[in-house]
């Protein structure tokens, strides 16, 4: 019951802590993605969970939340699986993407410039437009290793805002749970406490409410993939990197294709949906027949 009350408390506090402060910063004239105001207000938004889960093991329980949120920065092999596959994913969802109706691919990349037309000038565009266009090095490559190195500096940080709370308390709260169940519980909870940035306009600013439910799906997806790399890492520390190097990265999903939309292209929309679906296929196979741990059809406090 100890366990239940401190989770319960735990999402109470997360929960209405985040969707009082997006009320508040909506009502007082806050602006969607693609400002400075905003940027600063989501980057909060992502240490809520932290700030929640310390405030329930430190301050209201008194335990050790290093320890029980399973954060160690002990590097293993995990710790590079969880920093180079998510560009894997990420470069598989632009190949998939370009087979879609209605989609080309372009090699020059302008039309990854035209999706943000509504945040810039026409001269900005332009500008950014022939950089674009003079840089000697292909674009994905130069964002690749740029996003490579913000997932284990800045967009891991600002990530393991969210996966102390989601990947660590949740992780040890629902060990009890088995693996499928856990990932679909904690996947949901993710996905609708992201509702009010969603309904801002962040990632689906072409359908910001059906994006509520797409960000729902997208979180369910995405979850076994950082629950596994926690259970097996032994550290939040890795999903924390997994999770800031598709941030980083996932501009590369749409960067190259014209057509589509915000709810089909990219690793947020219907293309990065098939293809997670498939690679999460191919982490089933490789923890079943390989790795032969069996995490998918035990329970986690087995692997902790």
């Amino acid at each position: 019951m100890k366990t239940l009350n401190k989770t319960t408390l735990f999402l109470i506090l997360t929960f209405t802590i985040s969707f009082l402060l997006a009320g508040i910063y909506k009502l007082a004239g806050g602006t969607g993605p693609g400002t400075g105001v905003y940027t600063l207000f989501g980057a909060f938004y992502m240490f809520i969970p932290t700030i929640c889960a310390l405030l329930v093991k430190r301050l209201i329980h008194k335990e050790n939340a290093s320890k029980d949120l399973m954060v160690s920065f002990k590097i293993n092999r995990w710790f590079f699986v969880a920093w180079f596959l998510m560009p894997v994913i990420i470069f598989s969802t632009l190949g998939l993407n370009i087979l879609f109706p209605n989609v080309s691919f372009n090699p020059e990349m302008t039309g990854f410039l035209d999706r943000f037309k509504d945040l810039m000038t026409p001269e900005e565009l332009e500008q950014a437009k022939q950089s674009m266009l003079s840089t000697p090095i292909p674009l994905p490559w130069i964002m690749l290793f740029m996003g490579l190195f913000a997932g284990i500096t800045v967009n891991g940080l600002a990530a393991f805002g969210e996966e102390l709370g989601w990947r660590g308390f949740l992780l040890k709260s629902f060990q009890h749970m088995s693996f499928g169940k856990a990932s679909l519980t904690i996947g949901l909870i993710w996905g609708i406490w992201h509702a009010p940035l969603i309904l801002m306009g962040h990632n689906y600013p072409q359908h910001p409410e059906i994006g509520v439910f797409m960000m729902i799906a997208l979180c369910t997806l995405l979850t076994p993939f950082l629950l596994y790399i926690t259970i097996k890492s032994k550290s939040v520390i890795a999903a924390a990197i997994m999770h800031g190097t598709m941030n980083a990265t996932a501009g590369i999903s749409i960067m190259a294709i014209d057509g589509g939309n915000d709810l089909t292209s990219g690793i947020a929309g219907l293309a990065g949906f098939i293809t997670l679906a498939v690679f999460l296929t191919g982490l089933f196979i490789f923890d079943r027949f390989v790795s032969k741990d069996n995490i998918f059809s035990t329970k986690i406090a087995d692997h902790l």
